[in-house]
């Protein structure tokens, strides 16, 4: 419901400075320029989290039907590198599981949906209307006619923008009330004390609990929403700020207008620090109808009461004389100001508490992007890698298994004799020992007669049996024993490596499809455990059992046999007399040879079958590849190189362009003088034409970044998108870097002598070398991307075709006249004679076509080193002598 009334009175505030500004307009100016840069940035924030909460969900959705099976679970749990990647790469699947981690995710949401506000608390309701008087710059609530402290019963005001001005109860987040207000019954200077405050007769418990919101034109409440906290009687200061926080970002003030805090101030104080930790503006308001200047300003030596009261609440450092300005730490710091005409500092606490927020928002955001970029880097590293390794595992498993059964085979095809030897031998050497054990054995499941009587046909064809058994199972074991050692060493050179190739192989596939394997321990058993086992099946059992049934017969019809010492001497005499060693050995390698044909047709057939598997899935892992090296990691590459922008803007502003220091293709390089603690800075502007070199510029920047600091790569500072760029036409990227002397084409120019020569080639190996221990290839070492400082030293810059090697597309690039030898042919720089026969075939070798013929840059570094002890050692003896421009 609308007032009737004039709005606001006419008279200026009492306090610092006059008219609808308020606290000098200045205040009022660096308030709203505060609040409305917290806003613009905000909104990036918003967007930057929209766009990865997008990004998740497309993940999610185009892995989740298209991609090779993937383990059971997910989540963020599972983000880490895979334990069994050294086998088999992590699955293409795994994708799908990666998310936005819910605990980020939430915090992140809610720095965004939360706007802030100004929240005033202080000694007394009186003092809090004072201050929110002074903000505004007009008088717009009483401060001589609320009631007495004891007696004060001030609801909980809220300040916003609106074309007109309006006065209202509302549920706090809810609804309007229908209520009928003083202000509405006609024209107030400031708003009536019995809208204000909660009236006593009152029994509507919504009517208790209500704000009263004001809506006014104003230029500071168009960026921020004020909130006056209810009579500390009404309701405790811990619970308003509780609600408070849930939906905005509170900066707090707290109104001061005694020279001490009384025992109720510390306590709520103390109740507030207990449970919150943002930092409080403490400010002293001066008493009406003074001065612009508190007439009791302190010399910056002494310290209030008030001042000592907060240091021992913990709001306070000793450490520091606080006279008054925030610090200028980055992080947002309680801060007392007990001068008025100082209340324009609360922009500046203002924008370190917003920037805080803001800054500790980017940098958990730029977390997660750059935590999941990683991981897109190295699983594109193990699809890569599966997709060389699984082919050559593959061949490398049939020519193995080829190779072992081919042995198999010579074996079984050779030693029929060398068996046939063997069984003779054993049978001549075990007879009598084999007669002696049949003659004491003792039968099982036979009741032999102790008085000598004969037994049944059925009993005689069972201790027969048991006869034959004990005589081919004692065979069984000395025959086995003997071939053991033939094929042993097979084992030993099969077994290990071609096993655990095939598990890696079998380890990415259906369970279902486990059988390679158990055909391959066929395989190996029948050449570790080469048995003479007698099936009821095999020709060699049907050869002993028809000469087993002509013994019984014999026996057997002469006359009822008696089961004697003699008769089961004898029985076993004819068994093994009747064995035959040729046959026995024609057998068991003819079983052997069976067995392991069966075994390789069976191993082939599954073989083919794992090859089909694996053929389909490398399809998709290659796929997949791409789709993490073209689309996913570039794309999670910008919302990462935008997050750490937008820290290092709130961090550290936008750099000052100086002088120009050179241009390329894409941008400018400018001298910077100081950013960010760092001077003298280079700030190289680029501005990507099209999607692609964005992409690009953000990979460079993410490798970049994640790189250790190293004294042969130049160091980057930072970035800041620069969405004004050329005065709005275009949106630049600014890379903050180190500043050196000139680059390595200006040195030579100018004339290096050759131990510097040297000492820079050094140099330059050696940023290679990290480079390449970290997993990059630099593919653009020039002249131009090698920087010299004052002393000559060398660091490598412009990482723009840096990239993991995972991450290429084997498309050529770089600078043509600096390329590899293998990418253009029948360029060789001439021989000059300042080159020595050491130093030229170093020079020829690494230039060879062929790169696996080139040495690598551990064996140059020292050779390189060699070379310069010595030239220089050498040359130091005679007249210092530089090189032409041409070397």
């Amino acid at each position: 419901m609308e007032g009737d009334g004039v709005p606001w009175g006419s008279e200026p505030v009492s306090g610092p400075g006059p008219g609808p500004g308020g606290g000098g307009g200045g205040m009022v100016r660096e308030l709203c320029r505060g609040f409305g840069r917290y806003r613009r940035y905000l909104g990036r924030l918003r967007q930057n989290l929209r766009e990865t909460q997008k990004f998740f969900r497309d993940i999610k959705c185009s892995h989740n039907h298209s991609c090779p099976s993937s383990p059971p679970g997910g989540g963020w749990a599972e983000l880490g590198p895979a334990g069994d990647v050294a086998e088999t790469g992590l699955p293409a699947g795994q994708l799908s599981c990666i998310s936005f981690p819910p605990k980020e995710e939430k915090y992140l949401q809610k720095i965004v949906d939360c706007l802030p506000c100004i929240l005033i608390l202080g000694q007394d309701c009186s003092v809090k209307c004072q201050l929110l008087n002074l903000l505004l710059g007009v008088q717009v609530l009483p401060t001589t006619k609320l009631g007495s402290e004891g007696s004060c019963k001030l609801r909980r005001l809220r300040f916003t923008h609106g074309t007109q001005t309006r006065v209202s109860l509302a549920l706090p987040g809810q609804y309007e009330l229908v209520h009928t207000l003083v202000a509405h019954q006609g024209n107030w200077e400031t708003i009536p004390e019995e809208d204000l405050e909660v009236q006593e007769d009152s029994e509507d418990a919504a009517h208790v609990l209500a704000e009263l919101e004001v809506t006014m034109h104003h230029a500071l409440l168009q960026e921020v929403d004020i909130v006056v906290a209810p009579c500390q009687g009404l309701r405790p200061t811990v619970d308003v700020l509780g609600d408070l926080a849930n939906d905005f970002l509170p900066v707090i003030t707290y109104a001061l207008h005694k020279d001490e805090l009384s025992e109720r101030d510390e306590q709520e104080l103390q109740e507030i620090r207990k449970y919150f930790s943002f930092p409080v503006f403490f400010f002293k308001v001066p008493k009406l109808g003074s001065e612009i200047m508190d007439s009791t300003r302190r010399t910056e030596t002494e310290r209030s009461p008030l001042y000592r009261q907060l240091i021992d609440l913990g709001y306070l450092s000793s450490s520091h004389w606080n006279c008054g300005a925030p610090s200028q730490d980055t992080k947002a710091q309680s801060v007392l100001v007990e001068q008025s005409d100082k209340l324009r500092h609360l922009s500046t606490f203002s924008y370190q508490v917003l920037q805080t927020r803001l800054v500790d928002a980017a940098k958990a955001l730029n977390l997660v992007h750059c935590h999941c970029l990683d991981i897109f880097i190295n699983q594109a590293f193990d699809m890569q890698r599966d997709l060389q390794i699984t082919p050559k595992r593959l061949e490398y498993t049939r020519k193995k298994e080829n190779e072992l059964y081919e042995s198999l085979m010579n074996i079984a095809n050779r030693k029929q004799e060398e068996m046939k030897d063997m069984i003779v031998e054993t049978l001549n050497t075990m007879k009598e020992e084999l007669l002696d054990d049949a003659t004491n054995m003792e039968f099982k499941d036979v009741i032999v007669p102790e008085n000598g009587e004969p037994v049944g046909t059925r009993e005689i064809k069972c201790c027969i049996r048991q006869i034959q058994e004990l005589i081919i199972s004692r065979l069984n074991q000395a025959v086995a024993n003997k071939l053991i050692s033939s094929v042993d060493y097979l084992r030993e050179s099969f077994v290990g490596t071609l096993e655990r190739c095939l598990q890696s192989l079998e380890k990415s596939q259906d369970v279902s499809v486990h059988i390679t394997s158990n055909y391959l321990k066929q395989i190996l058993n029948a050449a570790y455990h080469v048995e003479v086992t007698f099936h009821s099946g095999s020709s060699v059992t049907r050869t002993l059992w028809e000469q087993i049934k002509q013994i019984i017969q014999r026996i057997t019809w002469v006359s009822p046999p008696v089961i004697t010492l003699e008769w089961k001497r004898k029985v076993a005499q004819e068994a093994i007399e009747s064995l035959s060693a040729s046959k026995l050995a024609k057998s068991i390698c003819s079983q052997f040879r069976t067995r392991l044909n069966s075994s390789h047709e069976a191993f082939a057939a599954s073989l083919r079958q794992l090859e089909a598997g694996h053929s389909g899935r490398l399809e998709k892992t290659e796929d997949l590849w791409l789709k993490v090296r073209k689309d996913h990691a570039p794309r999670l590459a910008r919302l990462s190189l935008e997050s750490r922008s937008l820290q290092d803007v709130l961090l550290h502003r936008k750099p000052k362009l100086g002088q120009e220091l050179g241009r390329g293709q894409y941008g400018v390089v400018y001298l910077c003088d100081n950013w960010g603690g760092h001077f003298p800075c280079a700030l190289k502007s680029v501005v990507p034409p099209d999607e692609k070199h964005w992409n690009d510029l953000a990979l460079e920047f993410h490798y970049m970044r994640s790189l250790p600091k190293h004294e042969r790569l130049v160091d980057l500072h930072g970035s800041v998108i620069d969405y004004n760029y050329g005065g709005g036409s275009s949106i630049a990227v600014l890379l903050i870097m180190e500043r050196l002397h000139r680059d390595l084409y200006t040195g030579l120019k100018a004339g290096l002598t050759l131990e510097p020569r040297l000492q820079i080639a050094l140099d330059v190996v050696e940023g290679i070398r990290f480079l390449h221990s970290q997993g990059l290839v630099h593919r653009d070492i020039k002249l131009k991307n090698v920087l010299l400082d004052k002393q000559n030293r060398a660091k490598i810059t412009d990482l723009g075709f840096c990239k993991p090697e995972a991450m290429m597309s084997g498309s050529i690039v770089g600078t043509p006249i600096h390329m590899a030898p293998e990418l253009f042919t029948g360029a060789r720089p001439e021989r000059l004679s300042v080159f020595d026969e050491e130093c030229w075939q170093l020079m020829e070798a690494c230039w060879d076509g062929d790169p696996s013929k080139r040495p690598l840059l551990g064996i140059v570094q020292p050779m390189l080193q060699g070379i310069m002890d010595r030239l220089c050692k050498s040359n130091s003896e005679q007249p210092n002598r530089g090189l032409d421009d041409s070397t």
